[in-house]
């Protein structure tokens, strides 16, 4: 089995998510994880699962912003053949394939509403219904969900069922932002440089000291993505073995969004 990369980082905001990851784990309630985009919200998810009971069993990963609405319910409840033009053949549905083992529904907040209600079924009796069927199925998983912004505005907008959202909350944890973890962001970038050189067989690569002002300013908008993208490109860039401002400044303007007036 391959292991599974560590939460990196000294932070006391990251020393917190690890104490919750110790205690989360090895229970089976559900979690909902916050944080921005580039926080790690899928690895801790996958820790959250490695850590469980449930880790000899499958990890079903869910991205609900990418499956297309209309097939949705398909995708997670599973068919039977004939339940629809093109339905050929039965299907096991994602719900069902993570009988067993961990859900994670990565994205939650773009779960339609009309599916919301099935899932919402589906957690509280642990059966569903494969779309054109008239049996239900048990199932039996852990929940897990990520979004990148609280549900407070979407339950009071009617657009995340109120009932759904304690279920899947049953705990929950938000990972802080890398801004919020100043003291992470140099020790971060030289594992993401070391592992740079590996994948790329470059030779060895350093960070300039004057380097330290310059990255532990920037906002990192994109968080840990960001940061292991930026010092990867400056690495494959570097004419020599020290990475200095003058490379990666304009690797960061690049990612910052056009101004406006």
């Amino acid at each position: 089995m391959t292991s599974l990369p560590p939460l990196l980082g000294a932070s006391t905001a990251l020393a917190r998510v690890r104490t919750f990851l110790a205690r989360a784990a090895a229970v089976d309630a559900s979690v909902l994880i916050l944080g921005e985009t580039g926080t790690g919200k899928s690895l801790l998810a996958r820790h959250l699962h490695a850590g469980s009971r449930r880790a000899d069993r499958p990890l079903t990963v869910v991205n609900c912003a990418a499956i297309p609405e209309a097939l949705f319910e398909s995708e997670l409840f599973g068919h039977v053949r004939g339940a629809f033009t093109g339905a050929h053949a039965d299907r096991v549905g994602l719900i069902q394939a993570a009988t067993g083992g961990t859900l994670f529904l990565d994205e939650v907040a773009d779960l339609p509403p009309p599916q919301q209600a099935k899932l919402l079924t589906a957690v509280e009796e642990r059966r569903i219904r494969p779309v054109g069927s008239s049996k239900e199925v048990d199932v039996d998983f852990r929940l897990l969900s990520a979004t990148c912004h609280p549900l407070g505005e979407d339950r009071a907008q009617g657009r995340f069922r109120e009932d759904l959202y304690h279920r899947i909350a049953l705990l929950s944890v938000t990972l802080p932002p890398l801004r919020e973890r100043v003291e992470d962001i140099l020790p971060l970038a030289r594992r993401f440089l070391d592992a740079a050189v590996r994948r790329h067989g470059l030779r060895e690569r350093l960070l300039s000291p004057e380097l330290r002002p310059l990255l532990e300013g920037h906002r990192w908008p994109g968080n840990l993505r960001e940061l292991a993208h930026t010092v990867e490109a400056a690495a494959v860039l570097s004419e020599e073995p020290v990475l200095r401002p003058d490379l990666v400044a304009p690797l960061l303007a690049a990612d910052r969004p056009p101004s406006h007036g």
